[in-house]
């Protein structure tokens, strides 16, 4: 491998995306650098079902994340008189755990001027969100009711609530919309399994976002800092993962020689078309959720970025690579 290759990739910033798009190259044999720089707070926790475990495995061994508490139930009570149990297969862990299991490589090679550069916190060049939903993350210890297999979602009149266990008595609670001990106040579900509950560790956006700029002429952004979903709906690590190979795929090409827009194009148009389905999928649930104005506002919000997405969608051609393996090749037939 010449010099000129050798760097020709520059991996920026840490996460979920950045160590997919690490693994990419490296079974395509491009060299990169790497400065993973300031750390981003991890999330105190995450839970990934089968689809983020069959990614994660499958880019960075079996088992990369044992030791996480299994999750074999979600139980959901959503503007309805009972709650409504669904089998429901994943694993909860901290955030910082998830993050430690990655192989994230730090001045792999040195770094030169970058032909190409990955960031995990791309450029700040505006960011479209659709809605204003803060959540307050809190520790909390399970009642010895509760269930620790189980992962409870409820909607209330002013915002929603979701509770994760995290094995043992304790567990995580996310509270979306209203202050959170207000929330709980409303609780049918997930305040009679809650013992305790301590202070809030975090506060953060949750609602559904992405930049209005996801590429540029040698660069492109990717993972939670590029697109951002909602914790509601759809699960933020597999599309981080996915992002990620997508986006090590595309500096594969580049490195390669192959012309950079095409591939830069497709890339922004799969990560918009990854959104709307996100938003589809977010739209019930915010419909049905309750009749107050905060519902009708998150509702109005999500109908408005699917109906964004619809549009800047219709201005993209047919996709022109599929992705196989961790190769983009050329469509042969329109998609």
């Amino acid at each position: 491998m010449t010099a000129a290759r050798r760097s020709s990739v520059h991996l920026a910033g840490h996460g979920v995306g950045i160590a997919a798009a690490q693994a990419v190259l490296t079974e395509n044999g491009i060299g990169f650098s790497a400065a993973p720089g300031p750390e981003r707070g991890a999330a105190p926790m995450v839970m990934l079902g089968e689809q983020a475990l069959h990614l994660l495995d499958g880019l960075f061994g079996a088992g990369c994340v044992a030791g996480s508490h299994r999750i074999t139930r979600r139980s959901v009570l959503w503007n309805e008189p009972e709650p409504v149990a669904i089998p429901h297969q994943a694993v909860a862990m901290p955030g910082h755990e998830l993050l430690s299991a990655l192989p994230l490589a730090e001045g792999v090679l040195p770094i030169e001027t970058p032909q190409f550069t990955l960031h995990a916190r791309p450029p700040e060049l505006g960011i479209r969100q659709f809605g204003q939903r803060e959540a307050a993350v809190a520790p909390v210890v399970l009642a010895a009711s509760a269930d620790p297999s189980a992962v409870l979602v409820e909607a209330v009149a002013a915002g929603w609530l979701f509770m994760i266990p995290l094995g043992g008595p304790d567990g995580w609670l996310l509270a979306v919309g209203d202050a959170l001990d207000a929330l709980l106040d409303q609780s049918r579900l997930i305040a009679p399994a809650i013992g305790a509950v301590g202070a809030v560790a975090a506060r953060f956006e949750t609602a559904p976002r992405v930049l209005e700029h996801l590429v540029g002429d040698d660069w492109l952004g990717v993972g939670s800092g590029a697109l951002a979903l909602d914790p509601l709906c759809g699960d933020g690590t597999a599309t981080a993962a996915r992002g990620g190979i997508l986006a090590g795929a595309v500096a594969s090409a580049i490195a390669e020689g192959e012309a950079p827009a095409p591939f830069l194009r497709h890339y922004r148009a799969m990560c918009i078309a990854a959104l709307r389905r996100h938003l589809a999928a977010c739209l019930p649930f915010y419909q049905r959720g309750g009749s107050g104005p905060w519902w009708q506002e998150q509702a109005e919000a999500t109908a408005a970025g699917y109906a964004w997405c619809t549009g800047m969608l219709a201005s993209e051609p047919e996709p022109a690579f599929v992705l196989t393996g961790s190769r983009l090749a050329k469509r042969t037939v329109a998609a």
